[in-house]
């Protein structure tokens, strides 16, 4: 049994799924706009200031048929779905993608890039952490950069990882949550001198909703 459910892990026919629900995408280029939210678990990157550690470990979270999750995602008015993490790159997201794509779902991907690319998307926004560095394949395919600012150093690793990305890649700066009241400033005179970036936001933690 354990060798037949690895093999499905192994061909994304299951995911060790954290949680899924419909909702308005917060942060980036995207934000403010409805998306069915997929979070898998496991996380191999380990933030200091992730807001979802208990994503980090992949046995906490069952594994779940992956076509029960691309039914629960077709159902959604906005037919598109974010799958983020933990760090999705982790599993094998071809069959995932394949299927969403057969039935006409825009798929939007959030990872840090420190795993090789599967599955098919739409957008994939790149949010590189030091301590794991992104792939130059997912630098090359990155469709927006989002850097996370939690002191003023980091501008320094914003502009390392924005050289890497395509011309037409879309470039933020958001704050770490917890600092945000003393980095807003800084990131506001930062993005006025450097109008290559734009500002995000974590606009759902605003609005109180998931």
């Amino acid at each position: 049994m354990t060798e037949l459910k690895n093999e499905r892990l192994e061909k994304g026919l299951e995911l060790p799924l954290m949680e899924d629900f419909y909702t308005i995408q917060g942060e980036g280029f995207h934000t403010g706009k409805p998306a069915y939210f997929t979070r898998i678990g496991g996380c191999d990157v380990g933030c200091s200031w992730c807001d979802v550690k208990e994503s980090w470990n992949a046995k906490l979270w069952p594994l779940t048929d992956t076509d029960a999750i691309v039914e629960r995602v077709a159902e959604c008015p906005a037919k598109a779905v974010v799958v983020t993490g933990g760090e999705p790159l982790m599993y094998n997201l071809d069959y995932f993608c394949s299927e969403l794509k057969i039935r006409g779902i825009k798929t939007y991907l959030e990872t840090s890039g420190a795993h090789p690319l599967t599955g098919e998307w739409d957008w994939i926004c790149l949010s590189p952490k030091k301590n794991s560095p992104p792939l130059q394949e997912i630098f090359e395919k990155a469709n927006e950069l989002k850097v996370i600012i939690q002191s003023k150093g980091d501008f320094e690793w914003a502009e390392k990882n924005a050289g890497r990305v395509g011309e037409q890649c879309s470039l933020f700066l958001q704050p770490e949550w917890s600092v945000r009241d003393t980095m807003m400033e800084p990131i506001v005179e930062y993005v006025k001198n450097n109008p290559k970036w734009l500002v995000s936001l974590q606009s759902h933690k605003y609005m109180r909703i998931p």
